[in-house]
């Protein structure tokens, strides 16, 4: 446990900013979905309230705990997820295609959200250990195992944004604990070149979604494209300042779904225009450099990995819904860190914090 005096150096900062964003968060969704009764009478604003505040109090605890004892926590949630994933394999819910939530106690659980954090924790606590020998290939394939056989479960539900987040973060830790370029560009292009395998193995919307962002669709008023159509209309109406929180007709009347979730950035530069969008994105670049100033001042090369992780998670979820948002990148599910509806991901982001600010506030202690 931790020493009272030691919560002086708890990052007030970092802390301060994730509150405003998920406050935001909710008031967010609380307008996208005014026009949508289904979500009304799902007390979906409330649930997502529930779920931020289960998850500042996870925050408290994992500050607590000595993110030493991490590993081994990570160990048997590593056994837990599997279970469950299994579970979602052959028997979950499905949505848009595809099943990746588990209904326990009445509650949906999306379990691949919680094996985001335990690939931070778990892989950190490989480099860590191994940190002398990650300029051998047998060392760097040994660090692949543990995220390869989650990814193996979780892509065949079909999940494919999920899979590959799980591959970057393990990409983006190993490229932190020191890897040499030689073998970056070796693993780049074995990337490429598994993309390019892969692809017929794909499901349909999920060629669909490749495909239109690559070729315009000539029916975009029902086809896949229409939601990346209608959120790039929904940002350029905002104009400078947006047409007033709860004011957006393109939110309010329901011409963009999924408003609420994966085109939640679209839904706020419609609302509050560019000032408010650059202010959010400002806000979420602020909390990752934060995580990265702790990484820095970490105690450990452990430590500092555990930071990093949790930056790399943040940093490609953000880039990569704010890009599909803008039509850069093709439609994924993959939501707006602490912004976007959704339990499990808010609830495992705010684990992710709770663990830097565990980093950070053993910095200093001898």
């Amino acid at each position: 446990m931790m020493r009272l005096e030691t919560w002086r150096y708890f990052d007030y900062w970092l802390i301060g900013a994730v509150a405003v964003l998920v406050i935001f968060g909710v008031a967010m969704i609380d307008s996208a979905i005014a026009g949508n009764p289904e979500l009304v009478e799902a007390n979906a604003v409330q649930r997502q309230m529930l779920f931020a505040g289960l998850g500042f109090v996870v925050v408290i605890i994992a500050t607590l705990l000595d993110y030493h004892f991490w590993p081994t926590i990570g160990k048997v949630l590593y056994v837990v997820i599997f279970v469950m994933l299994a579970m979602v394999t052959f028997g979950g819910e499905e949505a848009f295609g595809a099943g990746r939530w588990i209904n326990i106690a009445g509650q949906v659980i999306q379990p691949s959200e919680l094996a985001k954090i335990t690939i931070i924790v778990l892989s950190a606590d490989f480099f860590a250990r191994n940190k002398d020998r990650m300029d051998q290939i047998p060392t760097i394939l040994r660090s692949s195992l543990v995220t390869v056989v989650l990814v193996a479960l979780i892509i065949v539900q079909p999940d494919l944004s999920t899979s590959i987040t799980l591959m970057v973060i393990w990409a983006a830790m190993l490229f932190g604990s020191g890897l040499k370029w030689k073998h970056i560009l070796l693993f780049l292009v074995i990337a490429v070149v598994v993309s390019a395998i892969g692809y017929p193995f794909l499901a349909d919307y999920q060629k669909a979604r490749i495909r239109n962002f690559i070729f315009t669709d000539e029916d975009a008023r029902f086809g896949e494209e229409y939601n990346v159509n209608q959120a790039l209309i929904t940002i350029g109406s905002g104009g400078w300042l947006g047409q007033g929180y709860g004011q957006g007709s393109q939110v309010q009347l329901r011409f963009m779904k999924v408003r609420d979730t994966d085109f939640i950035f679209a839904s706020i530069s419609h609302e509050l225009g560019f000032v408010g969008a650059v202010a959010i994105m400002g806000l979420i670049f602020f909390v990752i450099y934060r995580i990265l100033y702790n990484a820095r001042m970490a105690r450990d090369t452990y430590g500092a990995l555990v930071c990093y992780g949790v930056a790399a998670l943040i940093a490609f979820h953000t880039i990569v819904n704010i890009g599909m948002n803008l039509k850069l990148l093709p439609v994924t599910g993959l939501p707006l860190p602490f912004i976007s509806r959704g339990g499990s991901a808010l609830m495992s982001i705010l684990l992710g914090i709770g663990l830097v600010e565990s980093v950070a506030a053993r910095q200093k202690i001898s």
